[in-house]
């Protein structure tokens, strides 16, 4: 601690070596800094760490996670400090059917995706499919902007990547439906470079969509908001809540923050760990440069309420079904749902996610319609009659701005996505939109938050430039993704008949859009 000083009688305190502003990100960079045996402070904004994570007890739920909530295999980072606190995980259930409900019918199904009944519409949407995980490989994880195909790809939504692949009306549709789901925006909104890169930093289609064996496998036994705390509790008084930052000055040779109710603190220097948009709300001193200034600008935040809706038993069970489904209909508040029951059985609950900008309902209103939707996939009145419910609109976080990750619109990434980690002066950019694995997901957060820390240390001398990034050895709940998307599926199955006339059907492909 040779290098801390004692600041001037204004300031009041011990200045530490880095300041992080958290949320998640900004704890698990913090945690690595003590640990390297430096003396890090972090000021939160809310009256609570865990940021995008938000775990609510109450006697009805037992306990909710309203935030960020589902981990799986290769996300060995938040694996790895569950296993270090002890948090139990469990796996969402999956055992019976799925179901996917389009043109007012349920289709029971097992697996990641729904299947096609249409020949034609099961080529297209594997097509699709392999074709993004294609175009993908293409891109680097580390610098999207550097892809070949970069410039023309970020000049193209993700409708218009749709318009060009997808024959049939089917295959779009449920496009569209995976891009709601996957980053909480419309197709036509995200960039099409941006959103491939985000596809295979999360490791592929199968990867990203799946529960068992992908993104979705696992919860937290007692909710994900128990990783923040603990690493809160480490941390004792170096967390200060309710510290939301108003202005950063580095004219000096120490950094100066400033909170909103006037705190003010120097560090040598500091981690900003919020969601780039909500740099907005900083001033800083001397200016950002200009091409950091712009992104902040251009990068919004998803959009979306998560709805647990909770029953007196497991009727979708007993109709065997497990609990997720695939909802394509017009004016449906959800299109994708799983089972939140307990790992011991209890608290039968489903949750889904609804785009907040389509369903400016009320709260009595808005379960209503889910409770609906939900009696027309499973086939029962059971599904009208809740015992309780709890909803969280992020969008009305003033510290988050939305959820799940900001997404980036066309022509953004190639122009000023280089700068999104990039230092300015004693500024060290961390959250989960700076990761390279797992962006938008509990693990990009720890990612990004240790990265950072190791950047500060570089920056002190403690380390050598190539340790900043480290891989994470694999943990023990990591699993072998066997399942993969195969080309052409149908024919390899079919006899010379069949393979004909699918073939006179894809040189003529105007007669059979459905």
């Amino acid at each position: 601690r040779a290098y801390l000083q004692k600041c001037s009688d204004d300031f009041g305190d011990v200045c530490p070596s880095c300041w992080c502003l958290c949320p998640s990100a900004g704890l698990s960079a913090a945690k690595l800094l003590k640990a390297s045996g430096l003396d890090p402070v972090v000021l939160e904004a809310r009256d609570r760490v865990g940021g995008r994570t938000f775990t609510v007890q109450n006697k009805e739920a037992k306990w909710v996670d309203l935030g960020g909530a589902y981990i799986g295999p290769t996300q060995n980072r938040i694996l790895r400090l569950a296993k270090e606190y002890g948090i139990k995980t469990y796996k969402v259930n999956e055992q019976e059917n799925l179901v996917h409900y389009v043109n007012g019918k349920s289709y029971p199904f097992k697996g990641s995706l729904p299947p096609m009944w249409n020949p034609i519409a099961l080529m297209d949407f594997n097509n699709l499919f392999r074709t993004m995980d294609k175009m993908g490989e293409e891109i680097p994880r580390d610098a999207p902007w550097r892809a070949p195909h970069a410039e023309e790809w970020d000049k193209m939504t993700m409708q218009e990547l749709f318009e060009k692949l997808c024959w049939t009306r089917t295959a779009r549709r449920f496009a569209t439906l995976f891009v709601n789901l996957i980053v909480t925006a419309e197709p036509h909104e995200v960039s099409a470079l941006w959103l491939l890169w985000y596809v295979k930093q999360c490791g592929g289609i199968m990867r990203i969509c799946s529960t068992t064996n992908g993104g979705q496998e696992r919860k937290f036994v007692g909710g994900s908001n128990q990783v923040s705390q603990c690493m809160a509790r480490e941390l004792g008084d170096r967390v200060k809540l309710q510290s939301p930052v108003y202005r950063i000055d580095q004219t000096g040779d120490m950094v100066v923050v400033e909170t909103v109710d006037k705190q003010t603190y120097k560090a040598k220097y500091v981690i900003v760990a919020t969601p780039p948009a909500l740099n907005l709300k900083m001033h800083f001193n001397p200016e950002l440069p200009p091409l950091r200034n712009q992104l902040i600008n251009r990068v919004p935040m998803g959009s979306v309420i998560k709805c647990m809706v909770y029953y007196r038993e497991n009727f979708w069970r007993k109709k065997g079904y497990c609990g997720s489904m695939v909802i394509e209909e017009e004016g449906a508040p959800i299109g994708f749902t799983l089972d939140d029951t307990k790992p011991d059985g209890t608290v039968p609950c489903i949750m889904g996610l609804v785009q907040s900008f389509k369903q400016l309902l009320s709260l009595h209103l808005l379960l209503r319609r889910i409770c609906e939707i939900y009696s027309k996939v499973l086939g029962t009145d059971e599904a009208l009659h809740p015992v309780h419910y709890e909803e969280k609109n992020w969008c009305e976080e003033e510290y988050s701005g939305g959820c799940y990750t900001a997404y980036f619109p066309p022509g953004i990434l190639t122009q000023f996505g280089r700068v999104l980690r990039e230092p300015v002066g004693k500024l060290y950019f961390a959250g989960t939109e700076t990761a390279t694995e797992w962006s938008g997901y509990m693990e990009g957060a720890v990612q990004a938050g240790e990265r950072a820390a190791r950047e500060v240390m570089c920056a002190m001398g403690k380390l050598q430039p190539n340790q900043i990034w480290q891989p994470e050895p694999e943990n023990d709940v990591r699993e072998v993704l066997m399942h993969q998307i195969t080309s052409w599926p149908l024919i390899k199955k079919m006899n010379n008949q069949w393979r004909n006339t699918l073939k006179s059907l894809v040189m003529n492909p105007k007669h059979f859009l459905p």
